[in-house]
């Protein structure tokens, strides 16, 4: 396998921005955000605007017409 090819997989925060809520998860994906996390570490921060908090199908709240 060829080396240095790959994205770097390191731990990251997710959060949603309309309920606050936020995660820990590993993911590829690059940050321009730093956040501290509730262990002392610094981690990437990712905005999202939905979330399981805040989809209306995971809430409860979805209305089927």
């Amino acid at each position: 396998m060829k080396k240095d090819i790959h994205p770097q997989y390191r731990d990251v925060v997710f959060q949603d921005i309309s309920t606050d809520f936020a995660f820990l998860t590993r993911s590829t994906i690059t940050a321009k955000e730093t956040i501290n996390w509730t262990d002392g570490k610094e981690y990437p921060l990712v905005k999202v605007e939905v979330s399981s908090q805040s989809h209306p199908f995971y809430t409860g709240k979805q209305k089927i017409v």
